[in-house]
């Protein structure tokens, strides 16, 4: 379970990281690669390169040597033929004349490797690489048979190891710039590849927000244009059937009008005879009055509706001040004793409004309180960061979390509807309040009360006008 708990709190890393990622890794390879190559060809080379010189100058040495020796020369004379000889930068020679060892001032008979000196003593030239005194050495011999004598020379191989040590750092320093730089190519890369699927993604949104006639252009790339194609199709049909959809709401609201018409008259006519009915005939001209006023407002919401799909609905633009406009909506709902909270700091905030719109939003929510959760409670006004909010506080309830989108959809009122009271509304203000507040590019959601209380809070949000984050006084 716990494993099972871990893999749904797992984010997926997204394409581009992915795709940076890629690019850095390869990166990271192929600097490892070139690095390692590098490194052992520097290595057989530099190493190579000393041995050739370091065998050159000690053959030369020990010819000299050879040449400055004579029967009668005695060992007290080898220090100074020693010293004429040419030294190389590191480099320790030690001479052997019969029994006797000229050894340098670090190095003992015991550091020449045991192998070296019985092949040097079988009259065989040779060399060798080892470690003295923890550092890496290279022991080159050479027999002098005439003298019975033997010319060795000890050469520091550390210089070549400390310049592996540079080669190292500038390829380390390398590779680390090489992946960076293949994080960044990818990082831009994704960027182009992606870009196409950044159109296609604002399209989509661009569509579900409302706008059908949203279209890709084409890219003058065979793929990439098979893809605009069918977007642009998809977009079609899907424009095409939402359009049908709408205009065959609409025209079957516009038929109802006519019935609705003559049956709002007839029952007028009944009510105003109603005294001459019987108790159980009053009775039932009430019902039949109450469904056709609740009739008559479905279908006149179904042609607004209808208007937000074929692209219809504008805005009237009118300067609206916030506070005035939310008391005036209260009194017409003759709800003028619900407590107004009024945080807007004592300003007095105009907002660029449709006035006909938002008296219908504040008319549903304060509607949508009264027949489903007892009544609003309380009404908020408040601003910050240009924004305005307005919110309506009820004491029912409440609308649980995976209902709080839903119950915005037309015909739905969630899940709870049963219990947030027995009301006769056809699920469609909700959704008319959603759509006249995107269409002023507000928002609008429904949440708990935060002082902890029962029932809901439905907030309205509207934008200030102008660019300026602070509020408009008058």
């Amino acid at each position: 379970m716990a494993a099972a708990e871990q893999r749904s709190t797992f984010t997926p890393i997204g394409l581009r990281a992915r795709i940076s990622l890629a690019f850095a890794i390869g990166g990271l390879v192929l600097s490892v690669v070139l690095a390692g190559v590098t490194m052992v060809l520097s290595r057989e080379q530099l190493i190579s390169t000393r041995e050739e010189s370091a065998a050159a100058v000690a053959v030369n040495n020990a010819v000299r040597l050879n040449n400055q020796l004579t029967p009668d020369t005695a060992f007290e004379d080898l220090p100074s033929i020693v010293d004429s000889l040419t030294s190389l930068e590191g480099s320790q020679p030690l001479v052997r004349l019969g029994d006797e060892w000229l050894l340098a001032p670090e190095l003992g008979r015991a550091d020449l490797p045991g192998m070296l000196t019985a092949r040097i003593q079988d009259g065989q030239p040779g060399q060798m690489r080892t470690y003295v005194a923890g550092q890496p050495q290279l022991v080159i011999g050479l027999p002098l048979p005439s003298f019975n004598a033997a010319y060795y020379e000890v050469v520091n191989l550390d210089g070549v190891a400390d310049t592996l040590g540079s080669i190292r750092f500038i390829l380390l320093s390398a590779g680390a710039a090489t992946t960076i730089l293949g994080a960044i190519i990818g990082w831009w890369a994704s960027r182009r590849t992606l870009l196409p699927l950044r159109r296609v993604r604002s399209a989509a949104e661009a569509i579900t927000g409302g706008r059908l006639d949203t279209r890709l252009e084409r890219q003058a790339d065979p793929d990439l244009d098979a893809l605009a194609d069918s977007f642009n199709g998809m977009a079609e049909a899907l424009e095409a059937r939402i359009r049908r959809d709408a205009r065959f709401a609409s025209e079957v609201s516009h038929e109802l009008r006519s019935p609705l018409m003559t049956l709002t008259t007839t029952v007028g006519v009944l009510e105003a005879r109603r005294d001459q009915f019987s108790e159980r005939s009053r009775t039932a001209l009430d019902l039949l009055s109450q469904d056709l006023s609740r009739f008559s407002r479905m279908v006149e919401d179904l042609l607004e509706i209808s208007r937000f799909d074929a692209g219809a609905a504008s805005l009237e633009l009118t300067e609206i001040n916030v506070a005035n406009f939310v008391h005036a909506s209260l009194g017409a709902a003759h709800l003028g004793d619900v407590f107004v909270e009024d945080r807007l700091g004592g300003q007095s905030v105009v907002i660029d409004g449709d006035k006909r719109r938002l008296a219908r939003v504040m008319a549903n929510l304060l509607g949508n309180a009264t027949s489903h959760a007892g009544g609003p409670t309380g009404v908020f006004m408040e601003q910050e960061a240009g924004v305005v909010r307005i919110g309506v506080e009820d004491d029912g309830p409440g609308v649980a979390p995976g209902d709080r989108e839903l119950i915005f959809d037309r015909f739905s009122r969630g899940s709870s509807a049963g219990r947030r009271g027995g009301g006769s509304g056809a699920g469609l203000g909700l959704s008319l309040v959603w759509e006249d507040i995107r269409l002023h590019d507000g928002r609008v959601w429904v949440e708990d009360r935060d002082d902890s209380g029962r029932g809901a809070r439905f907030v309205v949000e509207l934008p200030l006008p102008g660019d300026d984050p602070e509020s408009v006084t008058v």
